[in-house]
């Protein structure tokens, strides 16, 4: 093996390429794969390279193998070098034999630079390259140090061909250091690498080379030798700081487009660190140096090294790092780049942060990091987001002392602490630059957010920290502290800048955000009952079950009774009071109750409840008279006697009010009271009444107006009312809210132009005009003094003012009607959610039956009204509801039977408005809510129920399930079989009908027991279809109802042999119409008609039913066509219905044109002509066993058949009675038949048994005939010795084909 390989590797010894060529191309296409841009197949060559050389491959081919690798290096394609390159690596390191050494040896011969010619000089140095990376990829190179020393003199010299390498060499020779033991450097490489180390300062490569080896080698590179080198004992030092910056200035911008930290600046960084100078690289170099130049690349380089330098700063550096120059204009970038097409930075620090944040154990320089770029603000808004993420990865220790800083940072803002800038657009504008207290409200903005996405974020978090943050949002929102109290923690810190009222409202809507967070928050601890909650996927309570929301309402109350030490905001009138004692109450009273029948209406009327007091410190004056009508129907609802009110008519019921309450709350923008509500009403569903259903119908319905009293109304102040506290994040969009009102000046302007000319306008300025004489009635010449000028100008001017007024008002009323009409559709959607919730929840209802009306109403309406996106979402979400919630939900009501007459006669309705509909769209969702309809009378067993449908035995016996299947419950089926007969006649009688083929086919499948009532209609139909289009539908139809299994189970056999036999006289008169194709509706007919006939066809041939074919044959024969012969469709299926009747395809005459262009050379007779006795002749011949003739066709020429389509073969063709089954890859292989096809029989196959046909054999160009050509080519039919003489039929035809001949010249001599 050794000799082997030495053997290979020597320079002297030369391959032998035949050698290597006689063992077959599978070898040597592994080279080809080596070299594909694929990198997949590239390391799969290699696998299979390696695995052949391993497992006895030759002397010959590992040299063979060393010299293609060798010569792939410098390939002219870029991605076969580093194939090539990764292969010889590969092989060095298998054969470990190979001296390292004699293939660098090869190497520098193969791609000698000095010898190779100009061109080629770049793939020269790339070769050179590309080998010294496979010998050090081997893990060899470092062990031999004469091969390590003449490796790099190699990259040495390659470094000069810069404008080829770049600085890939250079690159190389560090990652080489990185692996040498530091004896191999000191006393081989160091004296090679002296020079380069001594001109550090000259190139950023150089300077990298140095910092890499002071760190790798800190016993050979001490600061003696340094100051030898370059006389300085360290790098980082007052002397060498410009010589650094411009160095690395040069570094970034050679970074440009790889947007990456360069690996001499992170290593710089390293280095000061170890020797002590940080600070003065910090300063002088990166903040004072770099940044004197503004230069974009340079910029992100000092990004990139603040983020990178995170890990490895200690926490008084991280403190010198967070309050410098870099970090200030990092937040510049931020701001200033909000436009969509500006490079972002802020992703990429980001991620640094996170890294960092996730890899540090230490929970001081954690919150050193997240309070350092929490200060860094603009005007006081910090420039990091709220929702930051990297919180996740805070330590519990670091995670409470950040959370307390905030709140310290609230209570008393400290701007000094904080890294504050202003834009240059900022400084333009005064106003807010110096003011504190603009600052102030900016910065606790941005707490009160940061602390409620603290809560919300996937951290590790304990409920006494939430619970902390939520008490604290609620006290700062809603009450003040009088006086120090140790029970209310919150009391003990004092503001030092009191909140206003806007910081109250703004923590008021903070609050509420929260609140909506904590309700959809996952039970939190480590605890088994937590592990068992979470299983349950229950939000919203602890570990020991409780609500949030009643953890706060019980704290609320406790600040209420303290009014010693605390006030609050808004205090409560004496009613409020009394409805918040009422509310507390009602609460404990819920939570006594051990009713597990009621728990979820328990336990919805006490988040009800807890929402609504809540909402009193918000909203008093609102919330009122909801929660007192919520108190009042608790008690309804929860009352020992509820029989005795429900006999009054007066007083609704409590269902029917907290119907009512939710939909009045509804209409308020609130996330967390949509969700409650929802809540609240899937709890409370399976006691509703019709009348409360009612009362959320009457919200959707379309037709009904809108009342001035509606829940849904439009304030001049909404916008600003109900911004929800997530919306109100960015202030810093001033430029585009200028723009917005550049762009509503220039609409108010465009409708001013646009407005009509008003008439009585028109007439009061005549008339202002007329009063001064101004019109010329008088002719006398003279003019108006200034009194009269200025009189006029006056009323003029006030007769426009009042006209801009109405103008304005009339503006204002359209806003007001456009706004109120978002509003109400706003609300509309979300009452969808509570139709969807009782859906869900309450399937099996009879109420469900009411929906259906409603929800069709409003996609009728919606589907003639505007198509605005939000009127488009309103009419999607309903379809979705109505589709799949209602028409396709596996449970439904089981409970009918008082309504079979009513369901009946709704099913008649629906199919009606289906049917009279206009648009076919909308018909489809009445249609799919009559099948609904039928789904529940056919789930349904009554006692009084029709009797079932009648199954012959045989089939009861052989198929048990036939019953079941065929069952119709309360289905009146003589009943429904009129409604749906009525539609299927209307669809295909009529000319335009909404109705579509697939409402019918969705019928049959989902309920095969109305196939047999409407078969009929669809049979009739075939011929007594309005229009064509509706006979190819009664086709399709019939197509797909005739293979379900449970048709046939409701028929005996002569109704099924009945039936197949009408359809195919149906089928036969429907063809004998058809004269021309021409109309494309005629063509669909055919092709429908001919797919039936197939199938019915089929069923009677295998089935062995006695219908007559001889009529069908008839007609089919007529049918041929040259309409038929053009479309290759109708051609298959016409083929393939005459098989079935032992009918074959005849095979196409051959044109002149190709005999011709084989006659030509005969009379030419080129050079290299072959004889016609010379020539080969067709071998794919057919052989008569008793030497009778093929039978013609009726034009005379010999029946062929057509290739068949899959599956379309009849199965006596199968079994191989009937000719024409053999199946050929040669499409113009002949057919010889012995006796004449049954043309008039009644589609019974001929039996064609004394037909054998040989097998096909595949022709081979160098293999030579075999036995008597002329004996063989006797047997032929006439169609195959045609394409075997050719020449013959062509000297009989020369004549006619004498043009053509010249035409095709040049094709005929190539051939």
């Amino acid at each position: 093996m050794a000799e082997r390989a030495q053997q290979a590797a020597g320079g002297g010894v030369r391959a032998d390429p035949r050698g290597v060529l006689r063992q077959g191309r599978a070898f040597l296409d592994l080279f080809w794969d080596i070299a594909k841009p694929e990198q997949e197949v590239r390391l799969a060559a290699t696998e299979n390279l390696l695995r052949h050389l391993r497992d006895g491959g030759k002397d010959e081919e590992l040299k063979y193998a060393l010299k293609r690798l060798v010569e792939g290096l410098g390939a002219t394609r870029e991605a076969a070098r580093p194939g090539f390159s990764l292969a010889l690596a590969q092989v060095l390191q298998a054969f470990e034999e190979i001296p390292i050494f004699s293939v660098l040896e090869q190497i520098k011969e193969k791609h000698n630079l000095e010898k190779v010619k100009k061109k080629l000089v770049r793939n020269a140095a790339f070769g050179n390259f590309f080998g010294v990376m496979a010998l050090f990829q081997s893990g060899r190179l470092v062990k031999d140090q004469k091969a390590l020393l003449e490796s790099i003199q190699l990259l040495q010299q390659l470094a000069h061909y810069q404008a080829h390498l770049k600085d890939l060499p250079s690159k190389t020779i560090v990652d080489i250091l990185s692996e040498v033991p530091e004896i191999v450097f000191e006393e081989v490489l160091f004296g090679v690498l002296q020079a380069d180390l001594t001109s550090a300062f000259k190139s950023p490569e150089n300077l990298h080379l140095l910092l890499v080896g002071i760190q790798k080698f800190p016993g050979v590179l001490k600061p003696k030798k340094l100051k030898k080198l370059f006389g300085s004992p360290t790098i980082v030092n007052e002397e060498n700081i410009p010589q650094l910056v411009e160095l690395l200035q040069t570094a970034a911008k050679s970074e440009k487009k790889d947007k990456k930290l360069p690996s001499v600046s992170f290593d710089l960084l390293q280095v000061s660190l170890t020797e002590g100078t940080f600070e003065l690289f910090w300063k002088e170099a990166v903040e004072n140096g770099l940044f004197k130049e503004k230069s974009g690349p340079v910029s992100y380089m000092c990004y990139r090294l603040l983020g990178s330098a995170l890990p490895l700063l200690s926490l008084d550096q991280l403190q010198i790092v967070l309050k410098g120059k870099v970090m200030q204009l990092y937040g510049e970038h931020v701001v200033t780049t909000q436009l969509p097409d500006r490079f972002k930075f802020a992703p990429e620090m980001e991620a640094y942060v996170d890294a960092f944040l996730n890899s540090c154990d230490d929970p001081e320089r954690q919150l050193a990091v997240m309070i350092g770029f929490s200060t860094l603000t603009n005007q006081g808004y910090p420039v990091v987001p709220s929702i930051w993420r990297v919180v996740r990865h805070l330590q519990p220790v670091a995670l409470q002392k950040y959370i307390d800083w905030l709140k310290d940072m609230f209570l008393r803002p400290d701007l000094g602490c904080c890294l504050d800038f202003s834009t240059s657009r900022q400084k333009q504008n005064p106003e807010n630059v110096n003011k504190t207290q603009h600052k102030i409200a900016r910065l606790r903005k941005w707490i009160i957010h940061r602390l409620m996405s603290i809560v919300e974020s996937p951290v590790k978090k304990e409920e006494d920290l939430v619970m902390d943050i939520s008490r604290f949002c609620f006290f700062h929102a809603f009450f003040e502290t009088k006086k120090k109290t140790s029970q209310i923690p919150e009391t003990n810190a004092l503001i030092s800048e009191p909140l206003d009222e806007q910081a109250h409202s703004l923590a008021a809507n903070y609050f509420f955000g929260l609140l909506q967070t904590l309700n959809t928050l996952s039970v939190l601890g480590d605890t088994a009952e937590a592990a068992a909650l979470r299983e349950k996927h229950i939000h919203g309570v602890t570990a020991d079950g409780k609500l949030w929301i009643f953890l706060l309402v019980e704290y609320a109350n406790k600040l209420l009774s303290s009014e010693k030490y605390v006030k609050a905001v808004k205090p409560f009138t004496k009613e409020q009071r009394d409805a918040w004692e009422r509310t507390l109450q009602s609460v404990k009273n819920l939570q006594k109750k051990d009713n597990k029948a009621d728990s979820a209406k328990i336990f919805a009327f006490q988040q009800f409840l807890l929402l609504m007091a809540i909402h009193l410190f918000k909203n008093p004056s609102e919330t009122m008279d909801l929660l007192s009508d919520l108190l009042n129907c608790t008690e309804r609802a929860f009352s020992k006697e509820p029989k005795k009110k429900k006999t009054e008519n007066t007083e609704p019921g409590w269902v029917e009010v907290i119907v009512e309450i939710l939909l009045s709350l509804l209409a308020q923008p609130s996330l967390l009271i949509r969700r409650i509500s929802k809540s609240v009403f899937g709890r409370i569903c399976p006691n509703l009444t019709k009348k409360g259903l009612q009362l959320i119908l009457d919200v959707l319905d379309p037709y009904q107006d809108q009342d001035e009293e509606s829940a849904v109304v439009v304030m001049e102040e909404s916008d600003k009312k109900f911004k929800s506290a997530q919306d109100t994040d960015d202030e810093e969009s001033e430029d585009s809210s200028d723009d917005n009102d550049s762009e509503e000046e220039n609409d108010s302007g465009d409708e001013e132009k646009n407005e009509e000319v008003d008439e009585d306008f028109r007439s009061q300025l005549m008339n202002v005009l007329k009063a001064q004489n101004v019109l010329g009635e008088d002719e006398s010449d003279e003019d108006l003094d200034d009194e009269a000028m200025m009189a006029l100008d006056k009323n003029i001017s006030a007769l426009f003012a009042e006209q801009q007024k109405r103008i304005q008002a009339k503006k204002d009323e359209r806003d007001r009607i456009r706004k109120e009409k978002i509003l109400r559709r706003d609300f509309k959607i979300k009452v969808l959610d509570l139709i969807e919730v009782f859906l869900s929840k309450q399937p099996e209802n009879p109420l469900v039956f009411d929906i259906i009306e409603p929800l069709l109403q409003v996609i009728e309406q919606c589907m003639s009204s505007d198509s605005d996106k939000q009127e488009v979402d309103f009419l999607q979400k309903t379809a979705l509801i109505f589709t799949n919630s209602l028409c396709r939900a596996k449970q439904y009501c089981k409970r009918v039977e008082a309504l079979q007459d009513d369901l009946h006669a709704f099913v008649e309705r629906l199919v009606k408005k289906a049917c009279k509909h206009t648009d076919s769209s909308v018909a489809l969702y009445y249609f799919s809510a009559s099948l609904y309809l039928l789904k529940v009378l056919k789930g349904n067993v009554s006692e009084k129920s029709p009797a079932p449908v009648s199954v012959p035995k045989k089939q009861k016996n052989t198929i048990p399930q036939a019953c079941q299947v065929l069952s119709t419950g309360c289905l009146d089926l003589e009943r429904v079989t009129a409604i749906y007969q009525q539609a299927l006649t209307q669809f295909l009688t009529k000319r335009n009908s909404s109705l579509t083929s697939s409402m019918f086919l969705d019928l049959f499948t989902r309920f095969p027991i109305m196939c047999k009532p409407l078969v009929d209609i669809l049979v009739k139909s075939i011929t007594a279809g309005a229009r064509q289009h509706q006979q190819a539908q009664a086709c399709l139809l019939l197509q797909k109802v005739l293979p379900l299994r449970e048709l046939k189970l409701s028929m005996t056999e002569e109704e099924w042999e009945e039936l197949m036999r009408e359809s195919i006289s149906q089928v036969t008169e429907s063809l004998k119409t058809v004269n021309e194709f021409r109309m494309k509706a005629e063509k669909e007919k055919v092709a429908k008609s001919l797919e039936l006939l197939n199938f019915l066809l089929k069923t009677v041939t295998q089935q062995k039913l006695h219908v007559e074919l001889t009529k069908l044959d008839k007609v089919l024969v007529a049918l041929n066509q040259e309409g038929i012969r053009k479309s290759a469709r109708l051609d298959s299926l016409y083929w393939n219905a005459m098989r079935w009747l032992n009918h074959t395809k005849p095979k196409k005459e051959k044109t002149a044109n190709k005999p011709a262009q084989g006659a030509e050379p005969l009379k030419r007779k080129k050079k290299g002509f072959l004889p016609e006795t010379k020539k080969r002749k067709n071998r794919k011949k057919v052989v008569q066993e008793n030497g009778v003739a093929p039978v013609g066709s009726e034009d005379g020429e010999p029946a062929a058949p057509e290739e068949q389509a899959l599956g379309t073969e009849s199965p006596k063709q199968k079994q191989g009675l009937v000719p024409g089954s053999k199946k050929r890859k040669n499409r113009n292989g002949g057919v010889s038949e012995n006796g004449v096809a049954a043309a008039g029989s009644r589609g019974e196959a001929v039996n064609g048994g004394d037909a054998v046909v040989d097998k096909k054999k595949k022709k081979k160009r160098n293999r030579k005939r075999k036995g008597d050509a002329g004996n063989k080519a006797e047997q032929v039919p006439a169609a195959k010795k045609a394409k075997g003489s050719a020449s013959q039929e062509t000297l009989q035809k020369q004549g006619k084909a004498k043009k053509k001949r010249k035409e095709k010249k040049a094709p005929a001599l190539q051939e």
